[in-house]
């Protein structure tokens, strides 16, 4: 079977690192780990006393992941990280200590789940900024909340914004420091505090060394620098963090000179997906590669092979297929042959993905 291997001391190290820099910084945060797809193993490997003591909480936006989160650590704060389902308030009243929120009527419904259970539950009402993802319309925000700080088993923590995750809607300076001045409008009204003012999240965290950043929010959500040590805002290496986390190697099952050309009738009845082909010799040839893993498993533009050489063919559900071109190292001498491994460093949703496959080996290394 296809492996992803997965080196748990570089993600610890990134971990600690982002710990190190945003205390410095006077931040908090929440490690978000739905990339894991819930994999206990994974989590407890990661989840270690040294890497959570320094973190406000961890999140995931699947209830099973947050099941999983507390059977590694039932004392770990948990947070939902996406407005919940009314069919499930009373499982995330169980399973999450904080949930992200928009909506009245669910958060009424956890209110009621919380009493049933004696439990106060924690939210964090999010905003909309621009994004057109989750968020209360700004100019009902003070109304929305007034009618929640009435509600008996439901405590305020904080304001919250989502930038970056649809749209692309850059975090700038002045998009968080409108969330700073709802946050004091807010507190002015109502007299109460909100600890928590979360707009950060791997895309904001090079803002932070640009002095871009608000002095009220201070909190962040970050899952893509802890565990592949980039930031989207410009896809670069932040800091110093390992950005090799994860590596996917699949096995060639058959190698074969074959042509470049398919020979027959094509239509469209084909399930996979191909390379664009463009006109050539008919007669032309070029080694070609199958592998033991398919659409299923992971997307091929969720995958780059590190050997540039590597060049993608086709894929169906349960196989791809690379051009090797000539198939040969500096010294002349045959690449690769049958029962050689191809490795790939896949992207976010690459990892997710192939957690997520039942088909896919893993390999802690």
């Amino acid at each position: 079977m296809a492996t992803l291997k997965i080196n748990t001391d570089y993600i610890i190290s990134n971990v600690k690192k982002i710990s190190d820099f945003l205390k410095s910084n006077n931040k908090e945060w929440s490690l978000i780990t739905k990339v894991f797809s819930g994999d206990l193993e994974l989590l407890k490997r990661v989840l270690i006393p040294e890497v959570i003591k320094d973190i406000h909480s961890v999140g995931d936006s699947r209830l099973s992941s947050l099941k999983n989160l507390k059977k590694t650590n039932p004392e770990l704060i948990t947070i939902y990280i996406k407005p919940p389902a009314l069919v499930y308030v009373n499982e995330i009243v169980q399973y999450a200590d904080i949930s992200l929120n928009t909506s009245f009527k669910t958060i009424m419904a956890l209110d009621k789940a919380a009493a049933n259970y004696n439990k106060i539950h924690k939210i964090i009402i999010m905003i909309e900024l621009g994004e057109l993802r989750e968020g209360v319309k700004r100019e009902e925000l003070l109304n929305f909340y007034e009618k929640v700080f009435d509600l008996k088993n439901i405590e305020v923590i904080g304001l919250g914004s989502n930038l970056g995750c649809m749209y692309g809607v850059e975090p700038t300076y002045d998009k968080l420091l409108q969330l700073c001045l709802y946050k004091e409008l807010i507190q002015a009204k109502f007299s109460r505090d909100l600890p928590i003012i979360s707009g950060g999240s791997s895309i904001t965290l090079p803002l932070i060394n640009n002095n871009s950043v608000p002095k009220d929010m201070n909190h962040f959500r970050i899952g893509e620098a802890a565990f592949f040590g980039t930031s989207p805002l410009d896809n670069s290496q932040f800091m110093d963090l390992y950005t090799d986390a994860f590596v996917f190697e699949a096995n060639i099952i058959e190698l074969y000179e074959k042509e470049l050309m398919p020979d027959g009738v094509i239509n469209d009845a084909n399930v996979g997906h191909t390379a664009e082909l463009e006109e050539t010799d008919f007669n032309a040839t070029t080694i070609k590669a199958i592998l033991d893993f398919g659409l299923l498993d992971v997307d091929k533009d969720d995958i780059e092979a590190l050997d540039e050489e590597v060049s993608f063919v086709g894929i169906t559900s349960d196989m791809m297929v690379i051009d090797l071109g000539m198939n040969k190292d500096s010294d002349g001498k045959k690449k690769y042959s049958v029962g050689c491994k191809i490795k790939f460093k896949p992207s976010y949703m690459g990892v997710a993905r192939l957690l997520n496959s039942g088909f896919i080996d893993h390999e802690y290394v």
